[in-house]
């Protein structure tokens, strides 16, 4: 029994580490992964110490990257002033509502989530098929980057996830900046506003915590992928970045499709 429990928590590790890798050059936390990994592989409910644990990996993944990316000059800090006070605000209203959600979190957080996978494929779809990341900026539009980026706060805390899928058109689109500099930017308001999400989530959380050795070991694999993901993802092409994120999430799209299909029928 300890060994295959020592087998399940090397399996983990290993799949977060490369999470951490595939995330950190696009500019996302990895959550849509973190969760899936969580809860199929490692077995765990889908509960705030979960979405706790995926919250915690997701905030190494922007410390990870997020450091890199402003060695290389890639992060606004004026648009993080801008856009935390909103996602913030949206983070704690997030982490409320699954707090009062309690055991019905399970069908609306797969519900939820198919939707946003749903939607990242798409957008990155888009972003392949045009030979381009993005619009390579544009101008300030102050009141949609704020309820953008305060939308992303509550997705943040509802998802566990970074919300860089929302964060990086949002300031791309509404704060001027080009794809490049939104990835990074992303990566720094995850960095505030992951914290406070945490917290809040801890806070409320009533029920078991995960064993303290996945909150040791997975924090520590999943900050060494995201720092060579990073380090690697700037000289690899984004069309091969986004290929590999298309298929992973495709896959963990599936697995939801088939839940919410058994839960109908049952």
């Amino acid at each position: 029994m300890d060994f295959l429990l020592d087998s399940l928590f090397l399996i983990v590790v290993l799949l977060v580490f490369a999470t951490g890798f595939l995330f950190a050059p696009l500019g996302l936390g990895g959550g849509l992964l973190f969760v899936p990994i969580l809860h199929y592989v490692a077995g765990f409910p889908l509960d705030s110490a979960t979405l706790v644990m995926s919250l915690l990996l997701t905030g190494c993944v922007s410390y990870g990257s997020g450091f890199v990316h402003h060695r290389e000059g890639l992060v606004d800090i004026s648009r993080i002033r801008m856009g935390a006070p909103s996602a913030l605000i949206g983070s704690v209203i997030g982490a409320i509502v699954v707090s009062i959600l309690g055991s019905s979190l399970n069908v609306v957080f797969k519900i939820l989530a198919f939707g946003i996978i749903t939607w990242a494929i798409i957008k990155t779809s888009r972003r392949i098929s045009s030979g381009r990341s993005e619009l390579e900026g544009g101008e300030i539009r102050s009141v949609e980057l704020i309820m953008g980026t305060g939308f992303g706060g509550m997705a943040s805390s509802v998802l566990a996830i970074g919300a860089g899928a929302i964060y990086i058109p949002v300031l791309n689109q509404f704060g001027g900046l080009d794809s490049r500099t939104s990835i990074g930017t992303s990566l720094g308001l995850m960095m505030v506003v992951v914290p406070i999400s945490v917290l809040t989530h801890a806070v409320l959380f009533q029920g078991v915590w995960p064993p303290f050795l996945y909150f040791l070991g997975l924090p520590i694999a999943v900050i060494c992928g995201s720092i060579i993901g990073a380090k690697t993802g700037l000289r690899l092409s984004e069309k091969t970045i986004l290929g590999g994120f298309i298929m992973v999430l495709s896959i963990v799209l599936i697995r939801y499709l088939i839940d919410l299909i058994s839960l109908v029928l049952h």
